[in-house]
């Protein structure tokens, strides 16, 4: 086994670590997870968090909730994606807030972003020369492949089109199986 350090990752380097892990087949992927950003010197790098996002839920494979933030109250928003799209072409041209102000307002604007709807669906994807498990959004030009650390964490590579490099990210399972989110700290190196 080697040592991912994610705080340390080159774009060349989360690649060979994505290459090198096993593919994860649909139904290991349903459920709720638990997200953050694994730096790579991507601008997306910590914007996420910034804005308070919660991860990934998996109802089924035809319905899928892309965003899922922390509302601010606590509670859980599923965010319609088609409502930050717009910004996505910002992605490498402008320095995205990081700030505890961006973070609240957005929070506060939740309510006018939230959806009930699934707004992705999971498919089989070769990426990479490896079919894995992908999160395919409904509207937008995004596809988040997965690939498996362990029994509960993902990592996953964000392809946007236009994109000059990938957006990686982990997802860790919650609930049953998956250590609660009370009992986890965020990680920043993971073995695999």
């Amino acid at each position: 086994m080697s040592r991912l350090s994610l705080e340390q990752a080159s774009t060349s380097e989360a690649l060979a670590q994505f290459d090198a892990l096993p593919p994860v087949d649909i139904p290991f992927l349903l459920g709720a997870w638990k997200g953050e950003s694994v730096p790579t010197g991507h601008p997306l790098d910590g914007v996420l968090e910034a804005f308070h996002w919660h991860g990934k839920r998996f109802d089924s494979a035809e319905a899928v909730h892309p965003l899922v933030f922390t509302g601010p109250g606590g509670g859980r928003v599923c965010v319609d994606p088609k409502a930050v799209g717009p910004a996505l072409g910002l992605i490498g041209r402008v320095p995205l807030p990081r700030s505890a102000l961006a973070g609240r307002l957005f929070q506060l604007l939740l309510p006018l972003l939230a959806t009930v709807h699934p707004r992705a669906r999971l498919r089989i994807i070769s990426c990479r020369g490896t079919p894995s498990a992908a999160m395919v959004y409904d509207h937008l030009p995004i596809q988040d492949v997965f690939r498996k650390l362990d029994e509960d964490t993902v990592l996953g590579l964000m392809d946007l089109r236009g994109m000059e490099q990938p957006f990686f990210f982990l997802l860790r399972r919650e609930g049953p199986g998956g250590a609660s989110e009370e009992n986890r700290a965020p990680s920043h190196s993971v073995t695999i």
